[in-house]
């Protein structure tokens, strides 16, 4: 790998961690969404400082070029981020449900607690 390239890739992965551990830091990212990004910014530094394991990991799986063998492990990174994604929307969805349901009965008490007996 040219060194120029390497310079880059280190900046940006040594980039992303130091963001995402802002954002952490800050709240505005949650500690749970973090850990995926933290760990893709040290395998892509320890890929580009040990370029010959990444070599190896392209014969390993076949691939042609290392180039390849980084789309597919990003595209390993974004099917994991949606897997992460629907989860947390599958448990969203059934906190909402049941707000919805506790709503519904709560107003309902209401209404027969502020409807005069006859």
């Amino acid at each position: 790998m040219p060194v120029q390239q390497q310079i880059f890739s280190l900046l940006v992965s040594i980039f992303v961690f130091v963001v995402v551990i802002d954002m952490v830091r800050k709240r505005r990212l949650r500690e749970e969404y973090s850990v995926l990004w933290l760990v893709t910014s040290l395998i892509m530094f320890v890929l580009v400082l040990r370029y010959k394991w990444l070599v190896a990991l392209t014969s390993f799986i076949g691939a042609g070029l290392p180039t390849t063998t980084l789309f597919l492990c990003a595209i390993i990174f974004l099917m994991l981020l949606s897997v992460q994604f629907c989860i947390k929307i599958s448990k969203l969805t059934d906190q909402v449900k049941n707000l919805s349901q506790e709503n519904a009965l709560v107003k309902l008490e209401i209404e027969n607690l502020s409807l005069p007996e006859k």
